[in-house]
């Protein structure tokens, strides 16, 4: 029965249902979208059952589905974790990979891991950032840390950290401009927005705060778009619009006053940050510095208080 597996179709499905879709799946394996149907429609004409629910440009995995998806993520976890420990003798590499979006690695991640690197410098970081979720069967990738609803088949997953949304701006922009005192006010300032990906739920954006606040977005006078978070804070920082602020990501610049909030609802996200890895990877004392080190630097994160607040 094993020599007749379809190994490729069962690794190309995992892909699909971890990534919601097949053009995300086709970019990680580096196929044609055509391709990565034909092997998912091939694994369920074998099995004589289907195994994914297909519309409105998403591949969303149903209950035999998920199963599946599950059981293959965790083979094939074990088999990576196998052949790494036949490939790493003791006594050679002791590097951490890392996977994250680029925001995260470049306004949260990087800055503390100074703090890290001086601690454990027999522990050296690699970070590896990208909007695609890592894989852990063929990337050089430990540990990701992954934005979203905390839905990861076959892998162990912790939240790390929760964030709330909203508005942010630098006080030279309310110095200079017309003041923000009502979210009309807003019609008057250029609007950033961050695009974040179609992950499922509903993601924090601007039409998500307004809807959470009870309030109605006016046109903005412009509007200015970006497809990394990062790029987002440091245009707000410098003053180039107003933006959703999203608690992670802006904390420090609240803390130090580059940024500051025109209004004074902080509204939950329904994503989270998560510490994911194969479920082996914890046994390892290096992962397990790692993730420990992550939970205090979380819980030293400084709260946002009403210092934050711009003044009138």
């Amino acid at each position: 029965m094993k020599a007749n597996l379809p190994f490729a179709a069962l690794r190309t499905f995992e892909s699909v249902v971890r990534l919601q879709g097949f053009g995300r799946a086709a970019e990680e394996l580096g196929v044609t979208q055509s391709a990565v149907s034909q092997h998912v429609r091939a694994l369920e004409d074998w099995l004589g059952r289907r195994l994914v629910i297909r519309g409105g440009g998403r591949a969303t995995a149903n209950e035999d589905g998920l199963k599946l998806a599950a059981a293959v993520a965790d083979g094939f976890g074990q088999v990576a974790q196998a052949c790494n420990a036949l490939r790493v003798q003791p006594g050679e590499s002791l590097t951490i990979g890392i996977s994250c979006l680029p925001g995260f690695a470049f306004i949260w991640l990087i800055p503390r891991l100074i703090e890290f690197d001086q601690r454990w410098p027999d522990f050296p970081v690699s970070i590896l950032t990208s909007g695609s979720l890592a894989n852990f069967a063929d990337d050089e990738v430990d540990v990701a840390i992954r934005y979203g609803l905390g839905n990861y088949p076959g892998l162990h997953v912790e939240p790390l950290l929760t964030e709330r949304v909203f508005p942010v701006c630098a006080p030279k922009l309310l110095q200079k401009g017309p003041p923000i005192r009502s979210v009309e006010d807003l019609a008057h300032h250029t609007l950033l927005y961050d695009e974040i990906a179609d992950i499922g739920g509903r993601p924090p954006t601007w039409q998500y705060w307004a809807e959470e606040t009870g309030r109605v977005l006016p046109k903005p006078q412009r509007a200015r778009r970006f497809g990394q978070s990062n790029m987002v804070v440091q245009a707000a920082i410098n003053g180039y619009g107003v933006a959703l602020g999203r608690e992670p990501l802006v904390i420090d610049a609240l803390t130090d006053g580059r940024l500051v909030r025109p209004f004074r609802e902080l509204v939950p996200s329904q994503f989270s940050y998560w510490f994911v890895c194969p479920a082996g990877t914890l046994q390892t004392e290096r992962i397990q510095v790692f993730r420990d080190w992550l939970h205090q630097e979380v819980a030293r994160q400084p709260a946002i208080t009403d210092a934050s607040l711009a003044v009138s």
